[in-house]
């Protein structure tokens, strides 16, 4: 029931696009692909000028249960890869790999639906510039359409430390090197998350303009 009902409060609140993700569903089969799948297909139906996000897991990079998502159709598939492949094994879940992101990143791109992809990196975490710059080129070569890059912060004293804060005009040198490499779009900033408003504005005006042209 539970796609039914977001799919009921999209439409009640009339929103412009959506973000939808989940706690990690390890304990199912498909990791939770098939509902994912579900609740795409019932926002679509409810609310067909919607724009749809799906940030989604790995799936342990099982290419089944990347289809069921992306046979769903949803506009834009973010996967985050969230630090440079050196600290991926201390930033993030220890069944997480750098390059199985990578390889999730890419297969969405290339399949039929046309789908957008998109991904975060946080910086802060002791990653260094040349760290960072072979990170955007190993995006670009997977042909991932949009970048957030934004601050980490220690949620708490058992997390991990910030080991540097990045000043706004660092950011915007990350921005331009990032958009030297040909992303769609990058959002950096400090206070920059994977669901930032910027970003979805641009995928709007893009997705706006794709459906005037199809209009002739």
């Amino acid at each position: 029931m539970e796609p039914i009902h977001l799919a009921q409060a999209v439409k009640e609140m009339d929103l412009e696009y959506i973000v939808v993700t989940s706690v990690n569903r390890d304990d199912r089969p498909d990791g939770g692909a098939s509902h994912f799948a579900s609740a795409i297909r019932e926002l679509r139906r409810e609310s067909p000028r919607t724009i749809v996000e799906v940030l989604i897991p790995d799936f342990k990079g099982v290419e089944k249960d990347l289809t069921t998502v992306a046979e769903a159709k949803p506009h834009v598939v973010a996967h985050n890869v969230e630090t440079v492949e050196r600290l991926t094994p201390t930033v993030r879940d220890r069944r997480a790999k750098y390059h199985q992101s990578l390889r999730v990143l890419e297969y969405l791109k290339n399949r039929p639906e046309g789908l957008y992809t998109k991904t975060s990196v946080m910086v802060g975490l002791g990653e260094t510039d040349a760290e960072l710059e072979q990170t955007f080129k190993d995006l670009r070569d997977v042909g991932v359409d949009v970048l957030t890059l934004g601050q980490y912060l220690q949620p708490s004293q058992y997390h991990l430390r910030v080991e540097r804060f990045v000043t706004p005009a660092q950011f915007e040198a990350y921005k331009t090197l990032a958009e030297s490499y040909g992303f769609l779009y990058v959002a950096s900033g400090p206070l920059v998350r994977s669901s930032y408003r910027a970003a979805e504005f641009f995928m709007k005006g893009l997705m706006e303009r794709e459906r005037l042209e199809r209009l002739g």
